[in-house]
């Protein structure tokens, strides 16, 4: 059996969800591959290379979590300076962390290693090279560019699969070779996007005590929900009956209680954590959420035209969800969900609406069935 170890950490959900879905695909196309789910954060002893499990008793990706799940917004402007404190960590304890990452790979003998995470790629690196230095090292961007320095894509000698044409350029400008550079055609995402799905969306709606015929808005933000939820919620509440929504909450229990109890005239649908997404996203028309990139790229998918919002307090990786889909013109991004009832008028007119469509419908991301395909060459011939 050939081991592949896929590298992921609990800082939001995209990584995890990438390791995650690239293991299905292996599971199924490659029965000689032994894909292996390895969280950074619980390699035995890393902990000790934290500094802020050291001040904490918890590890960065714990408190990035924690304000998500919380809804602390007013935190979110300090994600800068964590950031810069995570880059910080990692160079101050590289030694220590390359030491306990060698004697992993000793233990575990690999034959790919391939990370789903950003900040830790150097260090991953260079303890493979020390450990197996046969063993090729391989990093999957799950945004859909870098955010340099230090974040993503580091100069050592490694394959790169980027999802855009502007991340093939910043893996260039490093001095990356040609050779070690796979474009693919978007983010991986979750098999289970590609599923056919056969049932009637009109009995469907029916089914969810929805009008079969009404526009219909799919409003999701994260596995944690977001308060902004109630808000966006009593904004569009002003369509009264000429517009529907389904709300998914993720783990919040109380955000999706606290709907329930405020329905207005408007007809909704609200239900929590579920994988059942690609369903749900069948049933709507359009898709109203944060601009992390696995979802966005789950939605367009999909081919449900978006809203989403760009600010100040926007993350720089979130950023460059923005500009995806303002150049490929897949939606609307607005500067506050304060906004979001003219966005919705605005989507959901008949020739912008068209307008939007017929752009998803040139996506076609296939880039998780591509990776394990790349995988395989890396594999077979490495160069």
């Amino acid at each position: 059996m050939t081991k592949i170890d896929l590298i992921f950490y609990s800082g939001g959900g995209g990584h995890r969800s990438t390791a995650n879905a690239l293991s299905q695909v292996i599971n199924k196309q490659q029965p000689n591959w032994q894909p292996k789910l390895v969280n950074i954060e619980e390699i035995e002893n890393i902990e000790h290379a934290d500094m802020f499990y050291r001040m904490t008793g918890k590890n960065g990706n714990d408190i990035y979590n924690l304000v998500l799940k919380k809804g602390w917004t007013f935190l979110i402007p300090l994600f800068p300076l964590l950031r810069t404190l995570a880059k910080a960590n990692i160079r101050q304890n590289s030694s220590e962390l390359i030491a306990l990452l060698e004697s992993h790979w000793r233990k575990n003998q690999p034959d790919l290693v391939v990370s789903c995470i950003p900040f830790y790629n150097r260090v991953l690196r260079e303890s493979l090279q020390k450990a197996i230095p046969t063993t090729p090292f391989v990093t999957i961007l799950t945004d859909f560019a870098d955010s340099p320095p230090h974040f993503w894509i580091e100069p050592e000698e490694q394959f790169l699969i980027c999802p855009t044409e502007q991340a093939v350029e910043q893996a260039r400008a490093l001095g990356h070779q040609e050779k070690r550079i796979f474009r693919t055609s978007g983010l991986v995402i979750n098999p289970r996007f590609y599923n056919p799905i056969t049932v009637d969306r009109r009995s469907e709606r029916q089914r969810l005590d929805l009008d079969p015929d009404l526009p219909t808005g799919l409003v999701l933000f994260g596995g944690y929900g977001s308060k902004v939820i109630l808000e966006i919620a009593q904004r569009l509440e002003c369509f009264q009956d000429k517009l529907q929504l389904i709300f998914l909450c993720g783990r919040n229990e109380e955000l999706a209680s606290a709907l329930r109890q405020s329905q207005g005239f408007q007809k909704r649908f609200v239900t929590t954590f579920t994988e059942d997404i690609p369903y749900y996203m069948h049933l709507a028309d359009f898709f109203i959420g944060k601009p992390g990139p696995g979802s966005l790229s789950e939605a367009t998918a999909m081919k449900l035209p978006v809203i989403t919002e760009r600010n100040s307090f926007t993350m720089s990786q979130e950023r460059l969800s923005c500009e995806w889909i303002t150049d490929k013109e897949l939606g609307i991004v607005i500067s506050n969900f304060h906004n979001i009832e003219r966005a919705v008028e605005k989507l959901i007119q008949p020739e912008n609406y068209s307008h939007y469509r017929a752009n998803l419908n040139t996506l076609n991301n296939q880039a998780v069935f591509e990776t394990v395909d790349i995988l395989e060459k890396i594999l077979k011939a490495p160069i």
